[in-house]
């Protein structure tokens, strides 16, 4: 047999080799958490848990413009200004349906929400994908919520 030929059936039977049965990789999948069990038994608050925000009005321009930058560049990815659902929800009047509370706590403890509130629930199964802890500072998610404010009409 030429070498060119045996090359690809010793990978084989190396990988074949290295595999382990059927039966310990059911059962290793069995002993495994399922996402929601990981989820469920780790709520993890990643910043400060939000109880009161300070809405201003009128908008606050410089928070707007900042925001829309942070916008740009962690949210857009995955949501629109308007109604339309792409990754995420679209954010068209999400100032109307949620409260500055709610919308600050989902920006900034994504995972604690998720795993503890009915609200953050219901959007991870219309959406099917869970929304990345992005990092994002109290203080920069105060200024996405004026951005969001402003995308909403308010002035």
């Amino acid at each position: 047999m030429k070498s060119h030929r045996l090359i690809p059936l010793l990978a084989a039977c190396l990988t074949l080799a290295s595999c382990g049965s059927k039966e310990e990789a059911d059962a290793a999948a069995k002993a495994a958490p399922t996402p929601g069990e990981i989820i469920a038994g780790s709520p993890v608050v990643h910043g400060p848990e939000i109880k009161k925000v300070d809405i201003t009005n009128p908008l606050n321009a410089a928070w707007v413009t900042s925001g829309k930058a942070q916008y740009d560049t962690k949210c857009m990815p995955c949501h629109r200004l308007d109604g339309t659902k792409l990754v995420g929800p679209g954010w068209k009047d999400v100032t109307k349906r949620r409260t500055p509370i709610w919308i600050m706590n989902m920006i900034c403890n994504t995972d604690f929400m998720l795993s503890q509130d009915a609200e953050a629930q219901k959007q991870l199964e219309l959406c099917l994908v869970r929304m990345p802890n992005q990092n994002v500072a109290v203080e920069d998610a105060r200024k996405i919520l004026e951005f969001m404010r402003s995308n909403d009409g308010e002035k």
